[in-house]
């Protein structure tokens, strides 16, 4: 089975990719413009027409040159800055028996008398009148190298433009992302967080983009706590405020009637003693929960020791804590128990003062002549305790403010668990849960 090979997606290997990919569409673009090129080369410009017709071009102006300048045949000086001028044509002036003299690009060769010349390679012979005599001369036009030449270099020139255009045109894309990834960080700063940061593309620049998004998530969420915490502290504060002023304004009138009177009944005066201490002990009630709940909402992360511990030797001792305080202050318990053996991870400070805060509800709201359940569960890998009571309806109370209810869910959420509550006008029910690994039966 073959399987996918996933190249390096980092800005530097793709440079190094787009950098091979140019050279190999140079060295494309080289090899077809240059076949392309010779082969106009060879089919159009060196055609027997085309040839024959620069041959002829040649001979009138050399001819007329000569005329001109009444040049001899032998004035070698003369044809040869002709030629010098005309570096792609090559002239033979044919003398009287082997005398022959080949000119080319301004140099003369005086062929040997002994040596046959070859006559053919050099295509028609033209007669030319000289100064002194008539004389047969040939020419060779070697221009089409003139013409190669320029194929080759254009096609190398085209291959570079090929070349450096891809190479632009993949710095223009990053260039286009980096500018837009810029606009959008602009506009975060200005305060627009809604808006999204584009991550396009997996490679630096998008790890780049996909960090700032989520920078800027964060600072919305966390924006979006704070505001919420503000609204709940003022909702707190507001109900803190009402729920103080109603046992101090009793206390305080209480309090004023024993400073203002002189009371005789000694019976009547500790009766107001009594009232006045007992709105104290709500007020006091009061600014312990308060103090609680800034306790543990006045830190970002609660400090938590969490250790592994046996779920059910853990539960079972603050369980046990906890009954005993209920059964004391006069309340029935009927418990019913998981089965199954467990590990938790949990911090059982933390814990415990959950537990003491549903304790305290039921000691103050809970209706005495019922039962209080108290049932444990283990399940889809949680460990969950639920303590539900029936609610007094005879008992005169403060209203709940709820900030021990929210200070256990705080802590529950800390520990990895959850913590809800559910209530009517007759029950209620606190349910806590903890992440749990089951162990196998022995």
């Amino acid at each position: 089975m073959i399987k996918n090979i996933r190249l390096p997606s980092s800005l530097r290997s793709k440079m190094l990719y787009v950098s091979i990919g140019g050279l190999a569409l140079g060295l494309a673009v080289y090899f077809i413009l240059t076949q392309l090129g010779m082969l106009l080369v060879d089919r159009v410009y060196m055609s027997d027409e085309a040839v024959k017709k620069r041959r002829t071009e040649i001979y009138a102006e050399f001819s007329d040159f000569v005329r001109t300048n009444s040049i001899n045949a032998r004035d070698t000086a003369a044809v040869s800055e002709w030629t010098s001028e005309h570096p792609y044509v090559t002239v033979v002036i044919f003398g009287r028996g082997n005398d022959h003299r080949r000119y080319h690009a301004g140099e003369t060769q005086t062929e040997d008398s002994a040596k046959s010349y070859d006559y053919s390679r050099y295509g028609s012979i033209y007669l030319v009148r000289f100064n002194d005599g008539l004389h047969q001369v040939a020419i060779s036009d070697g221009s089409d190298a003139r013409q190669r030449i320029i194929v080759g270099v254009t096609s190398v020139f085209i291959s570079c433009l090929a070349f450096i255009l891809l190479n632009m045109w993949y710095t223009q894309r990053l260039t286009d992302r980096i500018i837009r990834l810029s606009k959008d960080a602009a506009e975060v700063s200005s305060g627009d967080l809604e808006k999204s940061i584009a991550a396009d593309g997996c490679d630096e620049i998008s790890t780049l983009a996909s960090s700032m998004d989520e920078m800027r998530r964060s600072v919305m969420e966390r924006m979006g706590n704070e505001s919420r915490a503000w609204e709940a502290n003022a909702e707190l504060i507001t109900a803190i405020s009402h729920d103080i002023r109603t046992p101090m304004t009793s206390m305080l009138g209480y309090l004023g009637l024993l400073n203002d009177s002189d009371f005789e009944d000694k019976e009547r005066c500790r009766q107001f003693t009594a009232s006045a201490y007992a709105k104290a002990m709500e007020l006091k009630e009061l600014t312990d929960e308060l103090f609680r709940y800034f306790l543990v909402y006045g830190k970002s992360e609660l400090d938590m020791h969490p250790e592994e511990y046996d779920g059910r030797l853990l539960l079972e001792q603050l369980l046990g804590e906890a009954e005993f305080d209920i059964i004391d202050a006069g309340f029935r318990i009927q418990r019913l128990e998981f089965r199954g053996e467990c590990n938790i991870s949990a911090d059982p400070l933390y814990l415990k003062r959950v537990l003491d805060n549903i304790v305290s509800n039921i000691k103050k709201y809970a209706d005495r002549s019922r039962p209080i359940m108290v049932i444990s569960e283990l399940s889809g890998g949680r460990l969950s305790l639920c303590v539900s009571n029936y609610i007094s309806r005879s008992m005169e109370r403060v209203e709940s403010t709820k900030i021990g209810l929210r200070t256990c869910r705080k802590i529950m959420e800390a520990m990895g668990g959850s913590f809800t509550v559910t209530s009517d006008s007759e029950h209620f029910a606190a349910e806590l849960s903890i992440p749990a690994v089951e162990k196998a039966a022995e």
